[in-house]
């Protein structure tokens, strides 16, 4: 099996979305991050937020909201939007179904130590076991309902308590190339198409699975009308675009100044204990991902970590080494929730593959369970029949566009 290209100066390989290498091999992630540190003058972006915040404070009943998982990256923003500037925010969380304990009291202390309303929403698990199946199915990729949820849902809330400044975290020039940080990058309806949804609209949802949901029960994955977010005048931006991004010196101070607590993750490395906590499925996500792409979180973070010089490449590769493709103690709850066996699992991700890399599943080793795992919830489960029907319709609509093709690759 042959091995993949990695970045010169950072440890991503070919396959990781939007990469490029140039004439020296440093990918255009590393190029991005060079930018960062020194052609953006961060004393005039602050001013530009400084604006922004005098702009809107106090013109409705909440100046701003925040979007809120309870892990570092928004964490870190309504600390440092609430103690820097003093604002009165409205909480908005989005519930994806698989919350941790440990982040839910992170969050329970985190938000008497500021002070502030929170509004949490969870949607109908019922409706999440189909779409997650489906986009499983159609993309090889489960988090479809968090990822437009999470970035659709808060944009609602804005909209019925009209209040037009949206507050994010990172922009996503920190780890991929949709946008650059010398491009203006809004969190906004173009952004969400461009890769939130993978391409698929809740409608599109709607159809694939043949009326076993109400279109009403998809509105808080569809984003709302630009027209009536127009009408309210609102900014949807991201507070890495006006401060300088570090989650390591970021997580340090949350955990100082409000005890917000890490934990362990499937297959991360313990130095990363602030990484993706929220999550009790990160593990298969990023065991997906190895499939498909031959990398992983261990990857992402040690990429991350050379760049803002605290890792060598080789201690870097050392590590993804250790820790990268194993199998998860999580994929055996995720299969009762989808209604899959494994054998069809890895049919279905091995069928999203990026070239080059090859996976071979009788390599993979196992990974460790983490101390809460007996903790996550069992109940629940996908029926067998639904989950057939499902995917008997994804391999008949997979069977026909393989067949269509057919004459023109001869």
């Amino acid at each position: 099996m042959a091995e993949l290209r990695r970045c010169s100066r950072c440890v991503l390989p070919e396959t990781h979305e939007t990469i490029t290498f140039d004439a020296e091999g440093v990918c255009n992630i590393c190029r991005q991050q060079e930018y960062k540190q020194t052609q953006i003058d961060w004393t005039l972006k602050k001013k530009e937020l400084d604006a922004l915040i005098a702009e809107h404070r106090g013109k409705a009943d909440y100046d701003c909201i925040i979007p809120f998982s309870g892990g570092k990256d928004s964490t870190w923003t309504l600390y440092y939007l609430v103690k820097e500037y003093g604002l009165r925010p409205l909480v908005v969380r989005f519930d994806h179904g698989f919350l941790r304990p440990n982040v839910m009291e992170n969050t329970r202390r985190t938000l008497r130590k500021l002070g502030v309303d929170f509004h949490h929403f969870t949607p109908n698990w019922k409706v999440v076991q189909k779409l997650m199946l489906q986009t499983f199915l159609e993309k090889g990729d489960f988090c479809w309902h968090c990822h437009t949820g999470i970035f659709a849902y808060p944009m609602w809330v804005a909209l019925r308590q009209n209040v037009p400044l949206v507050m994010w975290g990172e922009p996503s020039s920190e780890y991929t190339a949709y946008y650059s940080y010398d491009q203006a990058e809004e969190v906004d309806e173009k952004r969400f198409n461009r890769y939130i949804n993978l391409g698929m609209t809740a409608q599109d949802m709607l159809v694939r699975l043949k009326g076993t949901v109400d279109e009403r029960d998809l509105k808080p994955f569809t984003y709302p009308p630009l027209k009536e977010l127009r009408k309210i005048h609102y900014r949807s931006v991201c507070l890495g675009s006006y401060i300088p991004w570090d989650v390591k010196r970021q997580s340090k101070i949350i955990q100082e100044e409000l005890g917000w607590c890490g934990d362990a993750v499937e297959n991360v490395p313990p130095a990363y204990g602030y990484e993706k906590i929220e999550c009790y499925m990160q593990g298969v996500r990023d065991y997906i991902k190895f499939i498909k792409r031959g990398y992983t979180r261990p990857a992402h973070l040690a990429s991350l970590d050379i760049r803002n010089h605290r890792m060598s490449r080789e201690e870097a590769l050392d590590l993804i080494g250790q820790y990268e493709g194993k199998r998860p103690p999580s994929l055996d709850l995720f299969l009762e929730y989808i209604g899959l066996s494994e054998a069809e699992f890895i049919q279905v991700a091995l069928s999203h593959v990026v070239s080059p890399h090859e996976h071979d599943p009788l390599k993979v080793l196992s990974g460790e369970k983490v101390h809460d795992f007996d903790l996550w919830p069992r109940e629940g489960g996908l029926s067998r029949k639904e989950a057939e029907g499902q995917l008997h319709r994804w391999q008949q609509r997979s069977q026909t566009q393989e067949r269509s093709v057919e004459p023109e690759a001869r």
